[in-house]
């Protein structure tokens, strides 16, 4: 039984109390057992989980690099893990998440719709630094991006393809089902620019409709939104049932995209409910395609091609480069410390190093959500098209209003990081999710799923320059937050 005040999906109960931190080691404890019994070991006897989260996530994806067979069963048994761990409560019951969506729900939504009266553009166009980025000041841009280390290559590539493609921008033919898709990362404003018809499932709050609201007036696409009553907008947490009724009842193919984001154990809670959602429409067939935005922040294996990059500083002059070996010294190498430390060989001969960007004081519930995220993109990349790139380090509000954050972010130029504003970086990304959808090569197509699942997201990753720092991001970061903080 449940309190009758808690209802949708909840952490377990742990001796009483709903535990995060027990809930998140169990899960990454299970994802490595079949395949690493050691690094299990750590996971269930670390001692301060909130601090030695930072290695773990390290050591998973060290794992989940030494083979292809490794990076899927880490993938599907986290995920079992946490359908098994995390809990529905219903009518004052609980079961296993995994039991949710058992059984069929009328839904008690209505549909509203609004219909946008902009016009369509003809080209791509990213808006940058109070400008618009388009023709040959975007590929300009690219370019110096690439110099620079701020996107990979094959990011430049796949938006100079869309450029090329101005008919991949008509987005009429397609319907996009956006869990969070007022958030500030979403990609709904360029894709009802494109013409999307965008399903918005988000909080019933009039805020959070006033921004969707606009967005589809000023486009040239559609919103259809969940109606109760008089008021737009669903609880996924605890309406997971009625919103995947809503979404059935559409009757249409859908890219399904999860962009929802919370503080705290909240952003696990609406993750997990999001997954649980994913796993039905994509087994009932109504999930055509899965879109995802990788967080820079995390720990990613690379190929040695940016490993060599960083290691000789890629040519860009960065902050340090005079006194990082002076400092380093001083500081018992905690600060200036060499990136890439650890190289792991796949089983598959491939090389890759690991790019170590956790930032700690975004905490264990983020990084449990984010990987979530990423073991389904790797779950089922081989059977719908998975677009799930990296995003660049972005000043959203999640964290500017973290004053040692927005210091840091304010300071990382100086180091050879570009962090960009969210009109930016979702432009960009929704860009990147038409190429994935439109390019029968792109890495998302299960027909290219051929080589090791983490090449998903190494392909056309924008990470804003975090992976190719000759330094461990985070022995710079608290420089980094000093000077953002004195410019500031």
């Amino acid at each position: 039984m449940t309190e009758t005040n808690e209802a949708g999906v909840l952490f377990p109960l742990v001796d009483g109390r709903r535990s995060t931190q027990s809930t998140a080691r169990a899960v990454f404890a299970d994802s490595t057992r079949a395949v690493a019994p050691d690094v299990t070991h750590r996971i269930e006897t670390a001692r301060s989980w909130h601090k030695d989260y930072v290695g773990v996530l390290a050591d998973v994806e060290r794992v989940t690099a030494t083979s292809a067979k490794n990076a899927m069963m880490v993938a599907t048994d986290g995920l079992f893990a946490v359908h098994e761990q995390m809990v529905f409560a219903h009518g004052g019951t609980e079961t296993p998440l995994r039991q949710a969506l058992d059984h069929p729900q009328e839904t008690h939504f209505t549909t509203a719709t609004v219909e946008g009266d902009g016009e369509h553009p003809q080209r791509l166009v990213i808006p940058y630094r109070g400008g618009e980025l388009a023709g040959t000041e975007l590929h300009r841009q690219l370019d110096d991006w690439v110099r620079r280390g701020v996107i990979e290559q094959s990011c430049a590539e796949a938006l100079r393809r869309v450029d090329a493609e101005p008919d991949w921008l008509d987005a009429t033919d397609v319907t996009f089902a956006l869990i969070g898709a007022a958030a500030e990362m979403s990609p709904m404003p360029a894709l009802l620019r494109w013409g999307a018809t965008v399903a918005a499932v988000d909080l019933p709050a009039p805020r959070v409709w006033q921004r969707i609201a606009d967005a589809a007036r000023t486009g040239s696409g559609r919103i259809i939104a969940p109606v109760a009553g008089e008021s737009p907008g669903a609880d996924l947490l605890t309406q997971l049932r009625e919103v995947r009724s809503w979404l059935t009842g559409l009757d249409t193919p859908l890219v399904l995209g999860n962009y929802a984001y919370a503080d705290g154990a909240m952003f696990v809670r609406v993750a997990a409910a999001a997954d649980a959602l994913t796993a039905d429409l994509v087994n009932k067939g109504t999930a055509r395609a899965l879109a995802y935005l990788a967080s820079p922040t995390d720990v990613f294996a690379v190929p040695m091609s940016v490993v060599n990059a960083a290691r000789d500083g890629g040519g860009v002059r960065r902050r340090g480069g005079l006194v990082g070996g002076p400092i380093r010294t001083l500081s018992g190498g905690r600060m200036f410390t060499p990136n890439y430390r650890t190289v792991v060989d796949s089983d598959e001969g491939m090389q890759f190093g690991l790019a170590d960007s956790v930032v700690p004081q975004q905490g264990p519930n983020y990084a449990l959500a984010k990987r979530l995220q990423r073991w389904r993109a790797v779950a089922s990349r081989d059977a719908v098209v998975t677009s799930a790139n990296v995003a660049p380090a972005t000043k959203t509000k999640s964290v500017t209003k973290n004053r040692l954050l927005a210091a840091a972010y304010s300071g990382a130029g100086a180091y050879g990081v570009e962090v960009f504003e969210p009109e930016t970086s979702s432009t960009m990304m929704a860009a990147l999710l038409l190429h994935d959808l439109r390019n029968p090569a792109a890495a998302a197509n299960p027909a290219n799923a051929l080589g090791h699942p983490l090449e998903l997201f190494i392909d056309q990753a924008a990470h804003g320059g975090l992976w190719r720092l000759p330094w461990e991001p985070r022995s710079v970061l608290p420089l980094a937050a000093v000077e953002g903080l004195v410019r500031r």
